[in-house]
């Protein structure tokens, strides 16, 4: 993924399916300096930041 969509997924309304390594994630926070993104984890509930090219929009 790229950081314009991670934004436009962060900014949008609706639900929009992301995955980061196979699990489903929320996407929190974008930081667009680093190209990195602030997720929870929808199984766990954990957050933590990733690398945006790691994310997979499905």
């Amino acid at each position: 993924m790229n950081i314009k969509r991670a934004n436009e997924i962060f900014q949008s309304l609706g639900v929009i399916d992301v995955e980061y390594k196979g699990n489903p994630v929320w996407i929190e926070n974008v930081i667009e300096e680093n190209n990195e993104v602030v997720v929870k984890n929808l199984e766990t509930k954990n957050k933590f930041t990733v690398n945006v090219f790691d994310l997979k929009e499905i």
